[in-house]
């Protein structure tokens, strides 16, 4: 039995390629504008704090505070900064590819803001001191005493529910 016979058309849930088009264009601008925002946001942190210093915004909860991150979530694998470098210049390719090949509009917002995100970490992990993929990820953004972390971390766990529902609701051939 062909896919076409029991009602599960691959071409037929296509997006014609005008509004195709549109959804890259928009996962594209979405990755921009986290990029420029992330990186503005750490600009801004540079200028302005000290490293180390810890501004408290709402008491012990939420702060600022700058710090350099060579590793992963928490400061894990410190010693792993050029596969992170690595990991994030594949996962930023890996978004403009799902972009190129958009089909739903929240497919479109998930791929670009996590597209962006890498991107901005690939930026700090390549060209960041003390140098080439092995640069440090600039954080500023104090949680309690659990960890610090920046504008991309934010936009990576913010989109991950949402992300994770699209999958389960947009199952392969259904």
């Amino acid at each position: 039995m062909t896919s076409r016979a029991n009602g599960h058309d691959p071409e037929a849930r296509e997006v014609p390629p005008p509004r195709r088009w549109h959804l890259t264009m928009g996962a594209f601008a979405l990755g921009a504008l986290v990029v420029l925002v992330d990186q503005g946001t750490k600009v801004w942190a540079e200028a302005t704090l000290t490293e180390g210093e810890r501004i408290p915004l709402i008491d012990n909860l939420l702060g600022l505070q700058l710090a350099y991150n060579p590793g992963a979530a928490f400061s894990f694998g410190e010693t792993f900064t050029p596969a992170f470098a690595v990991i994030a210049v594949v996962a930023a390719l890996a978004a403009v590819i799902f972009a190129l090949r958009v089909q739903r509009p929240g497919w479109a917002i998930v791929i670009g803001v996590l597209g962006g995100a890498a991107a901005s970490h690939a930026g700090d992990r390549l060209f960041r001191e003390p140098g080439f993929a092995r640069g440090h990820v600039v954080d500023f953004l104090a949680y309690g005493d659990w960890f610090i972390g920046n504008v991309a971390d934010i936009v990576i766990v913010a989109i991950a529910l949402p992300g994770a529902l699209l999958m389960l609701r947009e199952r392969p051939g259904e």
